[in-house]
């Protein structure tokens, strides 16, 4: 296999592939370093400034491609990596919007190493929003084309990297889920060596070519010549008339139901009474939460079903040949509401010892997707239920496109018609658990928790140690308190130290309040908010 070519640095990428003199950048300034609170990241932030000339990792304007005009973002992997923070992340959304207000074909060449660790969970939801828009932009009939870089990994393929219409890759390019570094740390071995590479992919039928950026504009061109049903060379003309800087902004009165202090949701969403969280003095640390969502006798979907639903029907797999037995798919009763449920699956505690914690893999989002289209068919609720360590990470997952799956489960979720209620009931690490997390409505138990890696994981990309897994955990913000404080989490419901009892009852009883109410909204209501949400993730 080709080894991959010296980095090329992101604007001389764009201006050796644009027609010559046609490059316009889009980027406003980001924000001042001041506005950092950790001095350790201000001083990594102003470094990759002076290294890179560059404000942030993303760069993003518009450009001529053989005389048509298209829209561009990219990432310079010398700024921190290529990772999205929130500013990088907000900045690829405005771009992809503009994009799509102007009706322009876009080209994206992403080189990165995912989610900006330092900014923890709140960076890790930019994907959710990145994806929406690129969904936006392709439900509107316009050109998305991808351009693998080395590398492209985390976050970054697991959303916007893995959404092309076409996709291409730099030849040699490293491209996977989760970089070798992590899997070494993590499991004390290498990732077998070969797979994670371009031309593997190719050949695994997960990217469409495999060329050299010198390829890159007229392989473009050409596919935009068809892509583009128009045939225009200069743009849609309507974008060309319409043009006048202005971003498009959250829908009109698409505003989310504010909450109290306490985090409760307006009285139309309200449980009964019996669902009221207990009194607490504190919420618990990062560390206890872990290691309480890791404990071998906490309840699992399969136990809560037990506990909630009634009239449970199992469906199994995807209906085309794959099952995976990470992923629960039923249809089920809550309180009085019909729906569709999916969630990872433990296993179950009732078939002797404790549960195994079985990885997610490509099958089972597929089978994610498959109960997500019947909710949308039927228009049935969709309650899903997140409790991962992780994703499978192997060489059959890589080569089954699970980045690819979490991407399009990502972007089928946050764009479903139906009523989608998310219960984050335990450990929620990396993108397997953010594959099911953007609902209308997220619910968490106290000791839950959402994590752009496990702990262990992003310790080792921080510190080169995973001896620090709980300290930076805590600065990431990943207890259910801080995901309620950011607006990741609508209402944490308390937990009494029992494996069900109580605690199920105050949670079914939740469950099934969010559920009616969310049956009762308005369409269009309902889905203008969710998108609202979800494009205001770690704004001020």
């Amino acid at each position: 296999m080709t080894a991959p070519s010296p980095r090329t640095p992101a604007l001389e990428l764009i201006e050796a592939v644009v027609d010559p003199g046609s490059w316009r950048c889009w980027d406003e300034p980001a924000g001042a370093l001041a506005d950092t609170p950790d001095p350790g990241y201000r001083a990594d932030l102003l470094a990759a400034r002076e290294r890179t000339g560059l404000d942030e990792s993303v760069i993003t304007g518009e450009g001529r491609l053989r005389g048509r005009r298209v829209a561009v973002v990219a990432c310079e992997f010398r700024f921190l990596a290529g990772s999205i923070g929130v500013a990088a992340g907000e900045r690829l959304v405005r771009a992809v919007e503009r994009a799509t207000e102007l009706r322009l074909p876009l080209l994206a060449a992403p080189a990165s190493g995912g989610t900006r660790m330092q900014e923890g969970t709140v960076a890790f939801l930019q994907m959710v929003k990145v994806a929406a828009a690129i969904t936006d932009h392709k439900g509107a009939g316009l050109p998305y084309l991808v351009y693998l870089r080395h590398p492209t990994t985390g976050g970054v393929l697991a959303s916007w990297g893995s959404l092309g219409h076409l996709t291409a890759a730099e030849p040699g390019a490293l491209i996977g889920f989760l970089g070798p570094r992590v899997h070494e740390a993590l499991y004390g071995e290498q990732f077998p060596p070969g797979v994670q590479v371009a031309e593997h992919l190719l050949a695994h039928g997960l990217i469409d070519a495999v060329l050299p950026a010198g390829e890159l504009g007229a392989v473009a061109a050409r596919a935009l010549d068809v892509l583009c049903a128009d045939g225009a060379r200069d743009g849609a003309a309507a974008g060309e008339a319409t043009e006048s800087g202005a971003r498009p902004g959250d829908p009109a009165g698409a505003a989310g139901e504010p909450l109290d202090a306490a985090g409760e949701p307006p009285s139309a969403a309200g449980p009964p009474s019996a669902a009221e969280p207990l009194t607490i003095a504190g919420p618990p640390s990062a560390a206890e939460s872990i290691r309480r969502s890791r404990l071998p006798e906490r309840i699992g979907v399969r136990e809560l079903l037990d506990a909630v639903a009634a009239e449970v029907t199992p469906l199994s797999g995807t209906g085309a040949g794959e099952r995976d037995p990470g992923l629960l798919l039923a249809l089920a009763r809550v309180g009085s509401v019909p729906c569709v449920v999916l969630g990872h699956d433990r296993g179950s505690r009732r078939a002797g010892g404790a549960p195994a914690g079985q990885a997610l893999g490509p099958a089972g989002l597929r089978a994610a997707r498959r109960g997500m289209r019947i909710a949308a068919e039927l228009d049935l609720p969709l309650l899903t239920v997140i409790d991962t360590a992780g994703a499978a990470l192997s060489r059959e997952a890589e080569e089954g496109g699970l980045a690819g799956e979490i991407a399009r489960s990502l972007a089928d979720l946050v764009t479903l018609p139906a009523p989608t209620l998310c219960l984050l009931l335990g450990q929620g690490a990396g993108g397997a658990a953010l594959a099911l997390l953007p609902a209308d409505r997220v619910v968490a138990a106290r000791h839950a928790w959402l994590s752009p890696l496990p702990p262990e994981g992003a310790s080792a990309i921080l510190h080169r140690t995973t001896e620090r897994a709980y300290e930076v955990a805590a600065r990431q913000g990943v207890r259910s308190a801080d995901l309620l404080a950011s607006g990741i989490v609508d209402r944490v419901v308390e937990e009494d130290g029992e494996a069900g009892g109580a605690f199920t009852d105050r949670l079914g009883a939740v469950l099934a309040g969010e559920l009616a109410a969310l049956r009762a909204r308005e369409r269009g209501e309902r889905l203008a908010a969710r998108r609202a949400r979800y494009r205001r993730v770690g704004l001020a």
